[in-house]
């Protein structure tokens, strides 16, 4: 597994718009701001010109986002590229990428959301390293929430131990400047499934990290771009923990999707699974998430945590596409330590 170069002074933070742009003044507040922590850090931040940018819901053609993603992978001066925002269309500058350059200029990559499109192809095609969290919108807050400093500190090099939190978001909120914080209203609580005749109180897993939003992956199996089989077969040794959220999949299409990656293959050599808080998720059969995913799941009699720290209910803990990840869940609280190697 390849590990970009850490963050470090006078290296500096790229951000682009891989999917939307921003227009909105809420936005470009929280932009800015976001820039400015960055620069008071003594990390400056290239802005691709496509940043502020947004037509019906794309920054620019699939062609132009590439190129501007591409042009930030070549500036040695670059150490980190934020995906500005999430959206829908990511998947369209897939096929303009050059993968070979991104191979020798290995970049920390980092988004959540439709940015999986882009962090999961590289880790699972090219063997290098992404980071599945924050969007750089993220940032913007005018005080920073504790999982922010951890997540820069994970770039800088740090192989800390992330706590799961005590409060989330539990959806979405107005923003009015554009530099709130998260509203943290809902106490986190992990739920441990345990392995079938399996009693204990407490869950662990590890293995090597994997995984990103469900909808964004169920678009990319069977593609050309398509090349997890590959990744897991290569590391069947370590056995793979897969971390999973959803964004608006309901009951119906949550079981078809985990069905297909499951007889897809993907989780071969599984050895854990780590769900996120659904964005939204309702049922035409009063199906729980639970139910869901334990009717596709529980047959392979592993240990599978829901309603995680991850995705887009935040707090979310930045999670290390392709490193090694230790995971301990007991009464409502967790553990997540990666290790590079």
């Amino acid at each position: 597994m390849i590990y970009p170069n850490n963050l470090e002074k006078p290296y500096k933070i790229g951000v682009t718009a891989t999917s939307e742009g921003f227009t909105k003044d809420t936005d470009i507040n929280r932009l800015e701001r976001g820039i400015r922590h960055f620069k008071e850090m003594g990390y400056p931040v290239i802005e691709t010109s496509n940043v502020r940018t947004n037509i019906k819901g794309r920054s620019s053609d699939g062609a132009t986002r590439a190129k501007e993603l591409m042009d930030l992978v070549k500036n040695s001066d670059v150490r980190v590229i934020f995906a500005v925002s999430g959206g829908n269309y990511l998947v369209e500058m897939l096929p303009y990428l050059d993968y070979e350059l991104i191979r020798s200029n290995p970049t920390w990559i980092q988004g959540y959301s439709d940015t999986t499109g882009l962090t999961f192809t590289i880790t699972t095609n090219l063997d290098i390293a992404t980071i599945s969290g924050g969007n750089f919108s993220n940032f913007g807050m005018d005080k920073w929430h504790s999982s922010l400093d951890k997540n820069i500190r994970i770039l800088e090099g740090a192989n800390i131990s992330q706590e799961s939190f005590e409060l989330f978001q539990d959806g979405f909120t107005k923003k009015i400047t554009g530099l709130e914080g998260f509203e943290l209203e809902k106490k986190v609580e992990w739920k441990n499934l345990y392995p079938i005749n399996t009693q204990a109180s407490e869950i662990y897993m590890s293995g090597r990290a994997l995984g990103g939003n469900l909808d964004v992956l169920l678009t990319l199996v069977g593609t050309k771009y398509d090349k997890t089989k590959e990744f897991i077969d290569k590391y069947k040794q370590d056995g793979i923990v897969w971390f999973l959220e959803s964004y608006d999949l309901n009951s119906e299409a949550l079981t078809r999707g985990l069905w297909q990656l499951r007889e897809a293959g993907w989780f071969e050599y599984a050895k854990g699974f780590i769900f996120g808080r659904p964005a939204m998720y309702d049922s035409f059969i009063d199906a729980t998430y639970e139910e869901v995913v334990m009717s596709v799941l529980g047959q392979f009699d592993i240990p599978i945590i829901l309603d995680a720290d991850i995705g887009h209910k935040p707090p979310q803990i930045a999670m290390i596409n392709g490193a090694m990840v230790k995971i301990t869940s007991r009464d409502g609280k967790g553990n997540i330590t990666f290790e590079r190697r």
